[in-house]
């Protein structure tokens, strides 16, 4: 059951990084980070150019997703942490958590609104110039954002974390959960122009990949309802 866990964060990652909240933008990001527009990131250029570029974006790349992972994966150690004070009340947990999971569940397929859940919170940072550890902190920023997409299903996997992990098992959750999140917009960094090709294709079926999303949660919940 831990390694369906773990390949369950990881999904839960991969649908994050799907969600209409972050692939349409994958690009923006990429331009942002790197510095460099985004005609030149994606143009014609020579092989000399076209490898600095390459090579500053999975650089970039590379440290925002370090960013992110660094808050998940402490998020993940503190609810870890919080729910093993309760480890008396489990079972209680687990089925409030279960309940957690299938509100956030149906909040992501819509079914649900809740206006300040739709609302996204971000932090702004700017950096006066480029710098490795200035993706960093956009990374870390990113992960503290709240967005209707990457909220719930990071709260679903928190709150899994909380009730049924130890700390060493929430850690590798989390870690999971980022690098579902971190290779696909790291090869879609490093294949800028292949991905702007598919992203056209996948734009039209984001509403099923969320709505797959929430079915999803909702099997993740009734199993933490029912003790499994």
């Amino acid at each position: 059951m831990e390694n369906v866990s773990f390949v369950m964060a990881f999904v839960a990652g991969i649908l994050t990084f799907l969600s209409p909240c972050i692939l349409p933008l994958v690009p923006v990001y990429i331009s942002y980070l790197t510095g460099i527009s985004f005609s030149e990131i994606s143009g014609e250029l020579g092989k000399e150019r076209k490898r600095e570029i390459r090579l500053i974006t999975a650089f970039h790349s590379l440290s925002f997703i370090l960013g992110f992972s660094i808050v998940f994966v402490l998020l993940g150690a503190g609810v870890t942490v919080l729910g093993g004070l309760f480890l008396h009340h489990q079972m209680l947990l687990k089925r409030i958590g279960g309940v957690l999971v299938i509100f956030f569940a149906l909040v992501i397929m819509n079914i649900i609104k809740i206006p300040f859940l739709q609302k996204e919170k971000t932090f702004s940072y700017k950096k006066g110039s480029i710098s490795f550890l200035g993706s960093v902190l956009v990374g870390a920023t990113f992960a503290a954002a709240w967005t209707p997409c990457v909220g719930p299903i990071l709260g679903s996997i928190l709150v899994y974390a909380s009730s049924t992990a130890s700390l060493k098992e929430g850690i590798k959750l989390l870690i999971a959960f980022s690098l579902g999140i971190g290779v696909p917009f790291f090869l879609s960094a490093l294949l800028v122009n292949s991905f702007l090709v598919y992203v056209k294709k996948i734009e039209r079926f984001l509403r099923k990949i969320t709505i797959a999303a929430g079915f999803i949660l909702i099997i993740f919940g009734v199993l933490l309802l029912i003790g499994r």
